[in-house]
């Protein structure tokens, strides 16, 4: 898998690769967008929700957006963005490649001297790396506004204190692990999805379609064990 991404990488930079790119942004990212503000919206409402409740009892309502941002920006806003990517861009891309496989497309392609990875997983990965971050952001920005939605005008604590303590207490450190993070799973992610299609006719436990449904689970869950694990890892690194 790591010899599959070093060659796509390295095949990002040829010509003509610029049109995909662009179309794999819009697949990747447009059309998760919407998805990705809905699932913000209501994390950052139960976030404000459920801490607001547990500071109101030590007294520390004013700290509710600090907890909130910090939350969303440090983890929850990368790790949810990527497993909602995962389901909804990262299964599709595997079963798109899985069917050109088994339909010998991806045969054609090399008969044609059409490097398969440089036209199917390298502006993938380009978008990836544009699309995660940009999405982790609306991400958050969504989420503080659910958690001043339920906190602030629900639930009744003050509306400059929230606001104030998102802003003295977020830094750019804090943002930029959030981006960092979002980079390593957008990596992993297209990796692993675009891995697990392209080689579904390799598959030991079935053939044809199941073999396209089975890579299509298995990219999924491996997807989002490994967005977990990096998510730890790359924590403890820029703690």
């Amino acid at each position: 898998m790591a010899i599959f991404f070093a060659r796509a990488v390295v095949l990002i930079f040829r010509p003509g690769q610029v049109r995909e790119i662009v179309h794999q942004v819009y697949f990747i990212g447009t059309r998760s967008a919407s998805i990705v503000m809905l699932v913000g919206f209501f994390t950052g409402m139960v976030l404000g929700l459920q801490l607001y409740y547990v500071m109101n009892k030590f007294g520390a309502v004013g700290f509710l957006g600090t907890a909130v941002a910090l939350s969303l920006v440090r983890e929850l806003g990368p790790v949810l963005t990527a497993i909602m990517i995962t389901a909804r861009a990262g299964s599709a891309m595997t079963a798109e490649i899985g069917i050109q496989r088994i339909s010998e497309q991806i045969d054609a392609l090399t008969t044609m001297r059409i490097d398969p990875l440089g036209y199917l997983i390298s502006p993938r990965i380009a978008a990836a790396v544009i699309s995660f971050p940009i999405l982790t952001a609306l991400f958050n920005i969504v989420g503080i506004l659910g958690g001043y939605v339920s906190g602030v005008i629900l639930l009744g604590a003050d509306s400059g204190a929230y606001l104030y303590r998102i802003d003295a207490s977020v830094d750019w450190i804090d943002v930029r692990g959030g981006f960092i993070k979002s980079l390593v799973f957008a990596l992993l992610v297209i990796t692993i999805c675009c891995f697990q299609g392209f080689f579904t006719h390799m598959r030991q436990d079935g053939f044809g379609a199941k073999s396209v449904s089975l890579s299509t689970t298995s990219a999924v869950v491996i997807s989002c064990v490994m967005i977990l694990i990096a998510d730890y890892v790359v924590t403890s690194f820029l703690l």
